[in-house]
């Protein structure tokens, strides 16, 4: 997929597409860690372990073997 940046105020912002950020579970109040390598960027999200109170990138799976929550503070429910 290729994507162009758009204007934001004095910044650059890069639309994301619905179906990608539904499945990285992604909405307006989820951190992003933004990291480079000098030539490309690696965007993440980041969830808070409940139980540590640590910020880990989404994807891993907790100490228990579980799927991390997506958004902190929210249950599921």
């Amino acid at each position: 997929m290729i994507k162009n940046l758009r204007p934001v105020g004095n910044s650059l912002g890069l639309i994301i597409d619905r179906p990608i950020l539904d499945l990285l579970g992604i909405d307006d109040r989820t951190p992003l860690r933004i990291t480079t390598n000098g030539k490309s960027l690696h965007i993440e999200p980041v969830v808070q372990d409940s139980s540590t109170g640590m910020e880990s990138p989404a994807g891993r799976r907790n100490a228990k073997g579980g799927k991390p929550s997506r958004r902190p503070g929210k249950t599921g429910k």
